[in-house]
């Protein structure tokens, strides 16, 4: 075993044990959130750190704190009288056969607690250079060298929450991620990227290269842009795969829900939409922004004209929309082909980044990211049940994962009862379709949804309720909560749920040259075998 810490004193199975801290352990090196191993007599327990407390034997001590001159004697309370405990929480235990299971026991008082070592990391999270490829390095455990892994195969399982406050560094976090799906092929993508920073190259905060790496970049021929705004993509150095181009007959009233608080829309409105479409089918929303005489067209459907007058004013401003075209003999199936082009992308497991360029409005993105998802969706709940009736393997979907942001936008109590991504957030992949969100106001996230998403990547938060939510339906949640508190706030996230064995701080992966290279590097071995062959 490698050094020895502490010493377990107390503790219980559900409020977790404490370690007494060896005097000779400096106790600033300790710290809230390190990975530490308990070595008892049957199993070892791997625990994570989640408190600090200062204790003294006789509370006397304290009425005569010693003065700086007083070197001996503060030596001599500090050996004998004056220590340091922490609260450790153990999360998994391994039995002899290195079976990692469960925690139901507990180990003994004076059980050693030590600093983790490298193999106690690969064994626990993997290793990434495993040959399935479902590890993926994400970062390193606070004050160790090695790499955390989390297991690509059971974050693609469920849907995945990034949350953190503005500044935290989520969107590098979600390029991580992102691009850990993209090369170990476990699912294929599809991202509403709202402020083009994941396909081509974006700003970097920080010392060293101003600019990143983008998704397109790193991956040519497995990413594609489809692009609102192809003329943003070209300055910005790209060119899009596929320029976007909609028609108002795409557009439902089921995609006009989740715009209800960003518009200021009475539900009387909608009412008077679902009038309209039930007369006018899929031309409703042309029908509307065509009318001139409102109260006459409210007459003519028995809706209230104030209702219809106000719903008219919201949705005109989809008009100033470029993307957005009425349909007639030359372009009804224009977006037809744009979404079919889409899943044709998907279908060949090339990933899609949605770039909005200079569209960045919130009406904007949850409209447009509403109308895809939809259609996206109802195409993958064929194809399943297509699979269903076969069972043969090759019509079974490939897994898509959808990523947004602002998604408590999406996903707020009354959005996500009614909307797509409140479908897609409760079905638990059962059309292979699974989330991937990101937000710095979880608590607006619906309490239900939250508490189903399979894996959450948590950077610092400072709000109580935010904090509260992240931490819903996660065991030992209480135990967490100062864990939370104390994170940086760049580059550390608190990693927990279906991808990784036990909850884990990490220092976050460089996104830089070393990256680029092991996510486009072929090995030695590789290379040397193609040359056997062609020679």
């Amino acid at each position: 075993m490698n050094k020895i810490i502490g010493t377990i004193i107390s503790g219980s199975l559900s409020e977790g044990l404490v370690m007494r801290i060896n005097s000779e352990t400096p106790l600033e090196v300790i710290k809230t959130g390190k990975f530490v191993s308990i070595a008892g007599k049957e199993y070892v327990y791997f625990s994570m750190i989640t408190d600090l407390t200062l204790q003294v034997s006789n509370q006397e001590i304290l009425n005569y704190p010693p003065t700086e001159k007083e070197t001996l004697l503060l030596s001599i309370l500090q050996k004998k009288f004056m220590y340091a405990t922490a609260e450790l929480r153990p999360m998994v235990m391994l039995n002899k056969k290195n079976e990692v299971g469960p925690v139901k026991t507990i180990p003994s008082h004076f059980a050693t607690v030590h600093e983790a070592r490298k193999q106690d990391v690969d064994l626990i999270f993997g290793n990434e250079n495993d040959e399935s490829k479902r590890y993926f390095n994400i970062g390193n455990p606070l004050d160790m060298d090695t790499a955390v892994c989390i297991n690509l195969e059971r974050l693609a399982e469920r849907s995945t929450g990034i949350f953190g406050k503005t500044g935290t560094g989520k969107t590098f976090l979600t390029r991580l991620v992102l691009a850990g799906m993209i090369h170990s092929k476990k699912s294929v993508n599809l991202v509403f990227d709202m402020h083009s920073e994941y396909g081509l190259q974006a700003r970097k905060e920080g010392p060293g290269p101003s600019f990143v790496k983008g998704l397109k970049t790193l991956f040519p021929s497995r990413v594609s842009i489809f692009s609102l705004d192809p003329e943003s993509t070209r300055r910005r150095g790209g060119s899009p795969d596929v320029e976007i181009i909609l028609t108002y007959q795409d557009v439902r009233v089921e995609d006009i829900l989740s715009l209800q608080q960003e518009l200021n829309l009475h539900s009387t409105a909608l009412e008077a939409a679902y009038l309209i479409a039930a007369r006018y089918k899929h031309n409703w929303l042309q029908v509307l922004l065509e009318q001139e005489d409102i109260k006459e067209f409210a007459n003519s459907i028995g809706a209230h004209p104030e209702s219809i007058a106000a719903l008219y004013r919201k949705l005109k401003r989809i008009e100033r929309f470029p993307f957005f075209v009425k349909s007639s003999a030359g372009t009804a199936r224009r977006d037809d082909s744009v979404i079919d082009q889409m899943m044709e992308y998907l279908d060949k497991e090339i990933n899609v980044c949605i770039e909005f360029g200079n569209y960045t409005s919130t009406f904007c993105y949850l409209l447009i990211s509403n109308i895809i998802t939809r259609r996206i969706h109802s195409e993958y709940i064929a194809k399943t049940e297509k699979f269903l009736g076969s069972q043969k393997k090759e019509d079974e979907p490939t897994k898509l994962m959808i990523t947004i942001e602002e998604a408590h936008k999406f996903l707020n109590p009354a959005a996500a009862r009614q909307t797509i991504f409140g479908t897609i957030a409760r079905e638990m992949r059962k059309y292979y379709v699974s989330l991937l969100v990101v937000d710095q106001r979880p608590s607006g996230i619906d309490p239900e949804i939250i508490s189903q998403l399979g894996t959450k990547l948590v950077a610092q938060l400072s709000d109580e309720k935010d904090i509260q939510a992240v931490l819903m339906g996660i065991n030992g949640a209480h135990t967490l909560r100062s864990v939370l508190a104390s994170l940086d706030t760049k580059k550390q996230a608190l990693i927990m749920g279906h991808a990784v064995t036990m909850p884990v701080v990490v220092q976050t992966r460089e996104y830089g040259e070393d990256f680029y290279r092991a996510m486009t590097n072929i090995s030695v071995q590789h290379v040397d075998s193609l040359i056997k062959e062609l020679f």
